[in-house]
């Protein structure tokens, strides 16, 4: 099915898990740590039944290439549709982007199992961006290119700053994208106005996140941690306009003081002398556990959370496990591996079970259906609108109204940006005895280490947020 990739094996020591948590930029969009997964499963270790994806087909419409009014076809044949992956398959983020691409292969097949879309077969182009911008442009113009070298969309575009190099070509091209960030910026026509975001975005995650934390732990003083960037500023900004609605002090303001791969040192020690009762972080795995690790020896007893790539599951393996078993609550955009008793749960356990019974247990997996379901349903929209092509299928997403089968909140991508961001996130406790170290998605009693707290959470600040604009540019 895959045309052409080049490709990293998916697993890789817990070190270099960690590693490719860390960001040397100002982007964490591509730590799919955001969705690492919890308890055990209801014993459902079926095959992936057929009807996975029978509610999202079009009727098979062989006559949609013709229907578009003169339009350059690009990525479809009469048997086939080509959908682009530009992701990290051998930088910093490779150990988790490439299980959500596994993920999103699996899902491809049960489509194709199921009929593929209008009656053609999906197939994937993949290539490695290496989390390198300029890779991730050369890699564009390659998808974007002309007949069956190009694609119709891409399904994932891994990272930040990755993805508005390419927002402009975007639009000139037709083309829509995925993007593998969670920035408030997608949702601002000025920015991303052919970027397709799914779930909520870093800044109204942190609004949420600090009112729960402040509620249940009656917090008067926050102290907040970031990397630099759309990704760290994005989360700084969300948190801080939170503590001001909620009259909390901010009493340390690490907003974009935390150097990938520097000496932390000094932030942890302003960060303790501070004292405050909650620390919002918006960093990633590998330098949260530096700066929760050493707080912790040094006394400071904050009760901690996150935008959701600054956690991966597996730092449960390790020394800082014990500590946030204790402190730490996870903030994240979906529901976990196994958790939620909802149909798109169960499409994922039983179709990875049947296409990678030997793959490790992730929450990666919740990004590949997601990203799945929402390609799917824009392209079958465009093919039942007779117009399969790049533009019919841009045309279709203001009309798309994207059904995520209880994985995340129902989405849509109509009208002004205050009527279609989404607000709701997930919070969940993390839960050392929930966690399976060395799991695989067939082992039925596997968790990746959470209580589920809140699903679907809104907080009042950010349910009344008139968002017009991006929390965060790097401009301003």
């Amino acid at each position: 099915m895959r045309k052409q990739a080049k490709w990293m094996a998916p697993v890789m020591a817990f070190a270099l898990v960690i590693a490719a948590c860390g960001s040397d930029d100002d982007d964490s969009s591509t730590d799919t740590s955001a969705t690492e997964g919890t308890e055990a499963t209801d014993g459902t270790d079926a095959p992936a039944e057929t009807d996975a994806t029978d509610d999202t087909e079009a009727p098979a419409d062989t006559d949609a290439m013709e229907e578009t009014d003169g339009a350059e076809v690009i990525g479809v044949t009469d048997d086939t549709i080509t959908i682009g992956l530009n992701a990290d398959l051998s930088g910093i983020f490779a150990p988790l982007v490439t299980q959500i691409v596994d993920g999103q292969e699996a899902f491809w097949e049960i489509v194709n199992d199921n009929g593929g879309i209008d009656g053609r077969q999906v197939e994937l182009v993949v290539l490695d961006n290496a989390y390198d911008v300029p890779t991730h442009l050369e890699n564009y113009d390659s998808m974007a290119g002309e007949g069956d070298d190009g694609v119709i969309m891409f399904s994932q575009s891994t990272g930040s700053p990755h993805t508005t190099a390419t927002a402009d070509l975007l639009v000139e091209d037709d083309l829509i994208a995925i993007p593998l960030s969670w920035y408030s910026g997608w949702a601002d026509p000025a920015i991303g106005q052919n970027v397709m975001e799914l779930y909520t975005n870093y800044c109204f995650e942190a609004m949420n996140g600090i009112e729960y934390l402040a509620g249940v732990n009656d917090a008067q003083t926050v102290g907040i941690v970031s990397f630099p960037g759309e990704y760290g500023q994005d989360g700084a900004t969300g948190a801080k306009i939170a503590a001001e609605a909620l009259g909390l002090e901010v009493v340390y303001d690490g907003e974009g003081a935390v150097v990938p791969g520097a000496d932390q040192t000094p932030v942890v020690t302003e960060l303790v002398a501070a004292d405050p009762d909650i620390v919002w972080a918006t960093l990633n795995p590998s330098t949260l556990a530096e700066i929760l690790g050493a707080a912790a020896a040094q006394g400071l007893t904050a009760q901690w959370s996150g935008n959701s790539p600054s956690w991966n599951f597996q730092l449960l393996a390790t020394d800082v496990g014990p500590v946030a078993d204790e402190v730490y609550t996870h903030s994240t955009y979906t529901q976990l591996w196994n958790t939620g008793d909802v149909p798109g749960m169960t499409e994922v356990v039983e179709g990875m079970r049947e296409k990678r019974p030997d793959a490790p247990i992730s929450d990666q997996y919740i990004v590949s259906w997601t990203e799945g379901y929402a390609t799917q349903q824009v392209l079958e929209l465009a093919a039942a609108n007779g117009d399969l092509t790049r533009a019919g299928v841009t045309a279709a997403l203001p009309d798309l109204q994207a059904d995520f089968k209880g994985l995340a909140p129902d989405q849509t991508w109509s009208g002004e940006p205050n009527d279609f961001v989404v607000r709701e996130s997930f919070l969940y406790d993390v839960d050392m005895a929930n966690f399976s170290a060395d799991a695989t998605v067939s082992d039925e009693d596997a968790g990746t280490g959470y209580t589920l707290l809140e699903a679907n959470y809104v907080g009042d600040i950010a349910a009344n947020y008139d968002f017009q604009e991006a929390c965060f540019t790097p401009e301003g």
